[in-house]
């Protein structure tokens, strides 16, 4: 028997894997072929730490260290560019306060990104501080660190039932069994159904699809430099991807768990947002996908131990924020498993809390 069994294996059941390593032995349940198949395989993976609620915010500053530090650092320099036209005067002015961004020169912005457009780019802004993560390395160091601690992490494994036992938990997988004294639900957009299985009730996590497209890069500039492009009300965003450039048309759809892919209407409409804002027309598309990015109710995360079930513990609810907050969401959890005073004030403790919904 396993101390704890993880179900889930995306950055947020690997970095809670990766602390929890430290305290017992673990071991990871990942339906898919691969870690980070799903969501955290498809994220525009940037390290923006004013992005989000007080309580995101919160973690995401508290992961900051690990970051810049663990095993040489896991950031480079990217940068973060509020651009609005006309009529988005209201909306710029909101997101350049809850960004704590500097107003810019169009002129500057156009000397940042050359294929912005004057005559439709009305305002824009910019800071530093918006690093690009190594998010591969990342995963694959959490993973390194679980299986230096004598842990394992099984891909290819669907869960197909969950038994509460005298003394922990009994999971079914394949024609396998594991059992462990806690269970870690950190299984994305089926964290529910997780929790169904294992006679815990829902919270009404809700999974919302996010599409990107892959375009060449624009009049074949060098995009490398280019900061992450954010429409204002992020109706739309651009990031540079190894010599390219992902668009996301910012979609927030609601859909069951699946293994999800980009609407062509959706993503058109996003292309033309994006197209407003800039000279050069999209001719092709490289390649598009999607991903499930998995929100509460109130838009927080989901960390902690059910107020029901002591030893069914979420690690749930990353939104689009998984990769940022994960390091200091992973000690959180651990820190709440091992009956450890946490870094985290009370009042942020409440609002990640399994207690909320309750």
């Amino acid at each position: 028997m396993a101390d704890f069994i993880v179900i889930g294996g995306g950055i947020a059941g690997v970095s809670a894997a990766a602390q929890l390593s430290e305290l017992g032995s673990v071991t990871v349940l990942e339906m898919e072929n691969a870690l980070g198949y799903h969501a955290s395989g498809r994220s525009a993976a940037l390290f923006e730490p004013n992005y989000g609620n007080t309580s995101t915010v919160a973690l995401s500053r508290a992961s900051a260290d690990h970051f810049y530090h663990a095993n040489g650092g896991y950031l480079t320099p990217r940068g973060l560019m509020l651009l609005a036209t006309a009529d988005q005067t209201k909306q710029f002015a909101t997101d350049l306060k809850e960004l704590d961004l500097q107003e810019i020169s169009l002129d500057d912005a156009i000397n940042r990104v050359p294929i912005l457009n004057r005559k439709t780019v009305t305002a824009a802004a910019f800071h530093d501080i918006a690093l690009d993560i190594d998010t591969d390395r990342l995963i694959h160091d959490f993973a390194r660190m679980i299986r230096a601690n004598g842990g394992t992490t099984q891909t290819k494994t669907v869960v197909t039932s969950i038994t509460s036992t005298d003394d922990g938990w009994q999971v079914s997988a394949g024609e396998k069994i594991y059992k462990a004294k806690v269970l870690i639900n950190a299984a994305g957009a089926w964290v529910d159904q997780i929790a169904d299985l294992a006679g815990v009730s829902p919270i009404g996590i809700q999974p919302l699809r996010r599409s990107m497209a892959l375009l060449p890069a624009p009049d074949g500039h060098d995009v490398s430099s280019w900061p992450m492009m954010l429409g204002a009300g992020e109706e739309w965003y651009a990031k540079p991807e190894a010599g390219k450039l992902l668009v996301s048309p910012a979609d927030t759809d609601l859909m069951k768990p699946h293994d999800a892919f980009a609407d062509d209407m959706v993503l058109a409409e996003g292309l033309a947002r994006y197209e407003e804002m800039v000279v050069t027309p999209v001719t092709r598309v490289e390649s598009n996908w999607a991903g499930l990015r998995s929100f509460s109710p109130d838009k927080a995360l989901v960390l902690g131990p059910d107020p029901t079930v002591s030893n069914f513990f979420w690690c749930a609810a990353q939104g689009g924020f998984g990769f940022q907050t994960a390091p200091a969401a992973g000690r959180l959890l651990a820190d709440l498993v091992a009956g450890r005073k946490p870094e985290l004030d009370t009042g942020i403790l409440a609002q990640l809390s399994p207690e909320r919904f309750h």
